[in-house]
């Protein structure tokens, strides 16, 4: 599959467009402040449009697709409770952040339970960007080794150069206005992509809504209510949890509301970033059954998919082209593949194989566009919780504006570097090394999001009774999560956790809130704490 000099100078334009924003900015950072929260000054529109471009990274746009390729609608209930979860972050977690007057949101966690709160969640969050960056190049570049037969070395080399300087030199109001810039890129390839398959159907968007809805493409999924599946009330409930994540807590979205300029701009930019994530998730969901009805009528292209995934893992597991068996574990893997294996290439063989040129450079450009909004926002949130929670909360609180400003452009190469190393690594690891990586992601995650909960719910828990609750709900995540690995023992699956893994993040930090009530009833709380210790030192 060639990629043309027009597809390259469409991809170079944008990269080259991006880099220029990047030095446009460089005058603007005079301080901190501006590098960490754009002088509080930005309209909420263009921070809504950041967090939607950080939502929908490169694995979204590329997952959303296949899910809906593989198997139905299932993901989409995550996506209907992500207007729950915002309402509930702008009435709750919103206000306390811009009350603050602090840039970290885990400041918060240590006026409110104290200062192991806070470098538990600051220190995690750190370590699960290095990882988070690693992942989405890593993911990014793959199909595009294997499919135009680029170096992936060099791809995700290139890219992590070219975000980390634009991250550095702009600092966060470069990164948003890429951001937003990239949100219009990703909307318009997307758009494109399913505008060019609909009528590259002989029967039109007709012929690919009856064969998609005659496979139950459309559908949402089993809607029995048990926990031991990914029903729709088991995605709805771990897509409130996980966008409280997202929305509440994480330090990535609380630098948007912090930089948005009033709090009503705030509030607008929760809403623009949630409300436009719902279609346009059901647009690539929409793409995926779209898919579907194609490479039915065409298997001899879901046939050259199955050989580029085959090739892949190949790869992953440092088997040799040169290799004199090559042919014949070639013909094993494609034999072992299931239609799961081949969900998340579909969309970029398509994109390869059948949009004309400068096109299919835009839809590639688009791809990059998505892993750059979500690594170029982990860098500045990364920097500004070293400089902010660290270096001057543990080593110089007296420190000077201009030392805090090396601290965040040192920070930001460190981490650029380290996310472009994990994802360089990962280049030689299997996907089961990525999944195990998620599923402890997911462990920290749910006790993060327990611990925000707790402090906002039983408001007189301090102290030893708040250490007891958090640790209780941190090991039954534990259990939950590790229960459900092949680290469990055999002779123990009677005792494994039984519910879905989705149900982890629902069940750890309800059981937090469900101890500290508890404790708080028993008398264990100090009787006088109120909300307003999140906003008052």
């Amino acid at each position: 599959m060639a990629f043309t000099g027009l597809d390259y100078a469409v991809l170079v334009a944008y990269f080259v467009a991006i880099l220029a924003m990047g030095f446009y900015f460089w005058a603007r950072n005079r301080s901190a402040d501006d590098f960490s929260a754009g002088g509080r000054s930005l309209p909420g529109w263009l921070c809504g449009l950041s967090i939607f471009a950080t939502y929908l990274s490169s694995i979204s746009y590329l997952a959303l697709p296949g899910k809906a390729f593989v198997d139905n609608w299932n993901a989409f209930m995550y996506s209907l409770a992500i207007p729950i979860a915002a309402a509930i972050a702008v009435r709750w977690f919103l206000p306390l952040y811009r009350k603050s007057g602090e840039v970290s949101a885990y400041s918060l966690l240590e006026r409110r339970f104290g200062l192991w709160a806070r470098l538990f969640a600051s220190g995690f969050y750190l370590l699960f960007q290095i990882a988070r960056i690693g992942v989405v190049m890593y993911l990014m570049a793959l199909p595009m080794a294997v499919l135009f037969g680029w170096d992936i070395r060099l791809v995700i080399a290139c890219t992590g150069v070219v975000v980390t300087v634009y991250s550095f030199v702009g600092g966060i109001v470069a990164v948003i206005w890429a951001d937003a810039i990239q949100a219009i890129v990703l909307l318009a390839g997307a758009l494109l992509a399913l505008g060019i398959l609909l009528l590259g159907m002989p029967g039109g968007p007709a012929e690919v809504l009856a064969v998609a809805n005659e496979n139950q493409k459309f559908s949402l999924g089993d809607s029995s209510f048990i926990f031991s599946e990914s029903t729709i009330w088991v995605v709805l409930a771990f897509g409130l949890f996980d966008n409280l994540r997202n929305f509440g807590i994480d330090q990535s979205y609380v630098q948007r509301y912090i930089a948005s300029r009033s709090d009503r701009e705030a509030a607008k930019s929760v809403w623009v970033g949630a409300l436009l994530y719902v279609p346009v998730s059901a647009l690539f969901l929409f793409i995926g059954s779209s898919l579907y009805a194609y490479y039915e009528g065409h298997p001899q292209d879901l046939d050259e998919v199955r050989r580029i995934v085959a090739e892949q893992k190949l790869m992953q597991a440092g088997v040799s082209e040169n290799a004199a068996d090559y042919p014949a574990q070639m013909a094993e893997m494609s034999a072992s593949l299931t239609e799961s294996d081949l969900g998340d290439r579909v969309f970029p063989h398509f994109i390869a194989a059948h949009l004309p040129q400068g096109v299919r450079g835009l839809l590639i450009a688009a791809v990059f566009a998505a892993a750059m909004s979500t690594v170029s926002t982990s860098l500045n949130s990364s920097a500004t919780l070293v400089m902010s929670d660290f270096y001057r909360r543990l080593i110089r609180r007296d420190s000077s504006d201009e030392q805090n400003i090396g601290v965040l452009r040192l920070s930001t190469i460190a981490w650029g570097a380290m996310g472009t190393g994990m994802a360089l690594a990962l280049v030689r690891l299997t996907d089961s090394t990525l999944d195990v990586w998620w599923t402890l992601s997911g462990v920290l995650g749910a006790g993060i999001v327990g611990l925000f909960l707790l402090g906002i719910t039983v408001p007189r828990l301090h102290g030893a009774p708040a250490v007891s609750a958090f640790a209780i709900g941190g090991l039954v995540i534990a259990w939950m999560t590790i229960s459900q690995t092949s680290v469990w023992p055999e002779s123990w699956a009677a005792y494994a956790n039984p519910m879905d893994k989705f149900m982890t993040i629902v069940v750890g930090p309800c059981l937090m809130i469900g101890v500290g009530v508890l404790l708080a009833a028993l008398g264990l709380g100090d009787g006088q704490a109120s909300r307003k210790d999140w906003s008052e030192s």
